[in-house]
């Protein structure tokens, strides 16, 4: 029900925009103002704070089913998760109704700061510092890759509270976008995700409240790497819808399309790459899935049951098969997959980032050795 709920608003109120957003490189607000109005926007966010209390399945599957006709409208509730679950998970009860509750109502959305111009897959190496200074805290430094800055309200900061400490000198705060002293850079211009607006984060002399430490000082970078082992999981989601968009558009397009005498799809090659990108597609889901499922035991106090391992795991093959899925799909168009009047290369294009974000494949290969289960 739910899958039907949400694929029934993907394709009324946000799919009739995906091109003109990725177009004009313009922030999605019709699907904002969409998902807000269902209460999508954010379903993790528990009941006790206004949120729909979803679990990390259903939020997989409305990230997966608005991926599946717009990339760039998914990172909505996508980074709303990632944004926030360090509040979730770290904060106390206080932080948690004074800003939870506004994201729940969408009256705010979430970003989340980790990465700098310096310090990428290495985000230990952050520069970002947070000072003591009676009740508050003074941060300073530059942010980079931020999703949806600029749009979101709310901003959880990582930030170097004791540098002699490397990882566990680091510490995790709210800033909010009104805060004096914050800014951001010009939006870069991507491949993908062009909806999406991702800038840097400027923090000169930022002074925030000292109640707006999310956990203790020096729990920051644990907390940022607990909050990836579940949200890369959102990442795997994200890879599912396009390639399932993907997939979906190409097997009708070889069924309409006729060359010598009959419709693509009837020739074996042709038959033979659809089979081998639904079977990977559907191994995709099912690992990522089961990804979730780990992730929603451990919320709910269980045992980690290697989600670290499974988490990047998920996401690393699903974004490997949406790259593969969504470049044939482009290849079964032929000429006219090329173009941009068909849909399926912005679904190329969108697919590259998944492989890249909230750690590169790469990365997600030295996570995967050092989880094994």
């Amino acid at each position: 029900m739910l899958r039907d709920a949400v694929r029934a608003l993907s394709e009324a109120k946000i799919a009739p925009f995906a091109a003109a957003v990725d177009e004009e490189a313009r922030f999605p607000q019709e699907a904002l103002d969409a998902l807000v109005a269902a209460d999508l926007h954010a379903v993790h966010v528990p009941e006790e704070y206004g949120g729909a209390g979803a679990d990390a399945l259903a939020t997989v599957i409305v990230i997966e089913e608005v991926a599946r006709v717009c990339a760039s409208s998914s990172l909505i509730p996508a980074v709303n998760k990632l944004g926030s679950l360090p509040v979730v998970l770290a904060g106390g009860d206080d932080l948690k109704k004074k800003y939870l509750g506004p994201l729940a109502k969408g009256d705010g959305m979430f970003s989340y700061c980790l990465s700098e111009p310096d310090a990428g897959s290495d985000a230990g190496g952050m520069k970002t510092k947070a000072v003591r200074d009676g009740d508050s805290y003074v941060l300073n430094g530059v942010k980079r890759w931020i999703t949806n800055a600029g749009v979101s309200e709310y901003y959880t900061v990582m930030a170097v509270t004791d540098p002699d400490l490397r990882t566990k000198g680091i510490s995790a705060f709210v800033v909010e976008k009104g805060d004096e002293g914050v800014s951001f850079g010009a939006p870069e211009k991507k491949l993908g995700i062009k909806g999406s607006p991702t800038r840097e984060v400027y923090l000169d002399n930022v002074r925030i409240p000292a109640d707006r430490l999310i956990g203790a000082e020096g729990t920051g970078f644990a907390t940022a790497m607990k909050t990836l082992d579940h949200t890369r999981i959102t990442i795997a989601a994200q890879a599912l819808g396009i390639a399932q968009g993907a997939l979906d558009y190409a097997s009708g397009y070889v069924r309409e399309r006729k060359q010598f005498g009959k419709p693509v799809g009837d020739f074996q090659g042709v038959q033979f790459m659809l089979a081998d990108m639904a079977m990977k597609l559907e191994a995709a889901r099912q690992l990522t899935y089961s990804a979730a499922a780990r992730s929603q035991r451990v919320s709910d106090g269980g045992d980690k049951e290697q989600l670290t391992f499974f988490g990047a795991a998920a996401k690393c093959f699903a974004s490997d098969v949406a790259m593969e899925i969504t470049t044939d799909a482009v290849q079964l168009l032929g000429g006219y997959g090329y173009t941009r009047d068909y849909p399926v290369e912005r679904m190329m294009r969108d697919a590259k980032i998944t492989q890249i974000y909230e750690g590169t494949n790469q990365v997600q290969r030295i996570v995967m050795a050092r989880n094994l289960p």
